[in-house]
């Protein structure tokens, strides 16, 4: 009886964990690639002065502007990352950049983190010119984690389990994925990606 229950507990967790946002082993054997585990900024392009630093498995800045850029172009994928940031941060996630040598919300899909933002409509959760989010969820203070998904014209967005944004729009097909630093303090980890 008591070896039942040791393996429906053991079952059980293991069943959880594979529900959650992958982890470095178990996300290769799904697909995913990690494309930040806070080591090394290999693969990606510093664009703007932001003051990027590693450490504690993250990278952050709190002073300064600009983006961190991958090197690779992206069309349709699955994008997941955790970010923490102070209350009057000012960052965002730019998927499928047009022009990498001048990354902006008109030339990219910018799913937005920034709680205090003026207008309201495109606030943390939102794609910026594009969706607003479908409830308010503030991310200062606290990890949070972004699950975007960008399938032909279909873009969902997922902020710490919940969708906010489930949209059309066609204006950008591929390129490459920028993490941005515009204010306060701004931090990433665990960024990974797989094809569909």
């Amino acid at each position: 009886m008591r070896s039942m229950l040791v393996l429906l507990v053991t079952t059980t967790l293991l069943a959880g964990a594979a529900a959650t946002v992958p982890a470095s082993a178990s996300a290769q054997q799904m697909g995913w690639t990690t494309l930040f585990d806070g080591s090394s900024l290999d693969g990606w392009r510093v664009l703007g002065n932001a003051n990027w630093e590693l450490g504690d498995g993250a990278v952050s800045a709190d002073e300064g502007s600009g983006f961190l850029l991958t090197e690779e172009s992206y069309g349709d994928f699955e994008f997941s990352v955790e970010f923490w940031v102070d209350e009057p941060a000012n960052s965002g996630i730019f998927i499928r950049c047009q022009d990498p040598e001048a990354v902006r919300d008109t030339n990219c899909y910018e799913v937005n983190i920034y709680d205090t933002r003026a207008d309201q409509t495109y606030r943390t959760g939102g794609i910026v010119h594009i969706a607003a989010p479908s409830q308010v969820i503030d991310a200062g203070g606290q990890w949070n984690s972004y699950l975007i998904r960008a399938e032909g014209s279909q873009l969902v967005v997922t902020l710490n389990g919940t969708q906010l944004v489930d949209v059309d729009d066609g204006q950008f097909q591929a390129g490459p994925i920028a993490l941005q630093y515009g204010a306060g303090v701004v931090r990433f980890r665990n960024v990974q990606i797989r094809g569909l």
